[in-house]
């Protein structure tokens, strides 16, 4: 056989048998590489079906799957037990994993309950058409409240907006806003306030009439209003709120006190000195009786 062709034929052999050791190498490394990432998952608490606002999590509500370790969240739960008798204040959807911002405390309530936060309170308006904005005024949705009424010593009435971007609750037993953004006809509209808020709201309602306004939710700025009065409504100057007219009693002043006659000064006194025989004596008269002449 002709030797250059049996090199030919042995360098190809070499060279496929790199070719097919770096193939291995590459192959083995792919699934060494996925059994590790196979191994490195962890259990996540997911929802077996939509969990509402309101509902208390039982065992049969819930279910765990494995996920990347890289993928777990921040907030989840590995365990069914953590989750077990926890309201839910955001609606969960089905196989949404389960998350702490998600759930109330355990023992929080049902309901609207466990909604509320530390520190704030909840507190009900009575609502018409015209109060409630029509029924948009929706659970999630953001509002501000005015009061209309008479102030204290003026003539007129006033309307002023005295809290802003406060947070709907409920729109009457309805915690969650309608699917299709249909609005909620409701007697009363519960808002999230704080307790200082929730005593201005009570007394809005007690002294004039409230109005919601309803504000877009990206909207999180407040700004001052000085209020409307009916002066303004017709184009009259403003009406400065008066003060309180005291009417000063006349009292004449008193009269300086006279002056206190002072007592005469005792009259000045003499000294005479009387001598009889081997006695001497000192007798004192008055300086006016010896002028006088008198003994």
């Amino acid at each position: 056989m002709d030797r250059r062709f049996l090199t030919v034929v042995g360098v190809s052999l070499l060279f496929a048998l790199v070719v097919s050791g770096v193939f291995y190498q590459l192959v083995a490394g792919r699934k060494g590489g996925s059994k590790s990432q196979k191994t490195q998952t962890r259990g996540l608490v997911v929802a077996a079906r939509p969990l509402p606002v309101g509902q208390t999590v039982k065992a049969d509500d819930v279910m765990t799957m494995k996920v990347p370790v890289d993928q777990f969240p921040k907030d989840g739960f590995e365990k069914v037990a953590e989750v077990l008798e926890r309201p839910v204040i955001s609606s969960v959807l089905a196989e949404e994993p389960l998350r702490e911002g998600r759930l109330g405390q355990r023992g929080a309530g049902v309901g609207l309950a466990p909604m509320i936060p530390l520190g704030m309170r909840a507190v009900s308006v009575r609502v018409n058409e015209v109060v409630g904005v029509a029924g948009f005024a929706l659970p999630g949705m953001r509002v501000d409240v005015l009061v209309t009424g008479k102030p204290p010593q003026r003539e007129g009435s006033i309307t002023r907006t005295v809290l802003q971007n406060i947070l709907v609750l409920s729109a009457g037993h309805n915690i969650e806003p309608d699917a299709k953004g249909q609005p909620i006809n409701a007697a009363v509209v519960t808002l999230l306030v704080s307790p200082e808020q929730a005593e201005t709201i009570i007394l809005a309602g007690n002294e004039g009439r409230v109005q919601l306004v309803l504000r877009n939710t990206g909207d999180q700025g407040t700004q001052p209003t000085p209020g409307r009065g009916v002066a303004e409504l017709y184009g009259l100057p403003k009406e400065s709120t008066p003060r309180p007219v005291v009417q000063a009693v006349a009292q004449a002043a008193p009269k300086p006190p006279e002056p206190v006659a002072k007592a005469p000064a005792p009259p000045p006194t003499e000294e005479i000195v009387v001598i009889r025989g081997n006695q001497k004596t000192v007798e004192i008269v008055s300086a006016r009786k010896v002028e006088a002449g008198q003994p």
